[in-house]
């Protein structure tokens, strides 16, 4: 398989995201978290700002596609929540990288240490 497909091998949203996208869903898999929360975590990552212009409009997209829930929790912030279905997607792609990451030995053992 080519790209990152679901267990019936219909290609999966995962394909289509950013990996941007993608390491916001997985900040949201640690926990729930507010806007800037989300932006310090992906600062960090990054080790460069990121735009409020890019932020939330990606949010906005994951928001949209189901896989991010974004609920009020004061007039002013919001909160967002990985979805189930984010969860999935999260799989879905992972398996796909770990299936090509593995296929030599050194590198699953060193998978497997880092899942320990």
């Amino acid at each position: 398989m080519s790209e990152a497909q679901s267990a019936t091998g219909t290609p999966s949203i995962a394909s289509e995201l950013t990996a941007f996208q993608r390491n916001i869903l997985t900040i949201l898999a640690e926990e729930a978290r507010y806007g800037l929360a989300i932006k310090r975590e992906l600062e960090e990552y990054y080790g460069t700002e990121v735009n409020h212009g890019r932020l939330y409009p990606n949010l906005d997209d994951l928001v949209e596609l189901d896989l991010v829930d974004k609920s009020e929790l004061d007039k002013r912030t919001n909160q967002y929540e990985l979805t189930e279905e984010g969860v999935d997607v999260l799989f879905e792609q992972y398996a796909w990288e770990f299936e090509r990451l593995t296929t030599d030995e050194d590198h699953a053992e060193r998978l497997d240490a880092q899942l320990e």
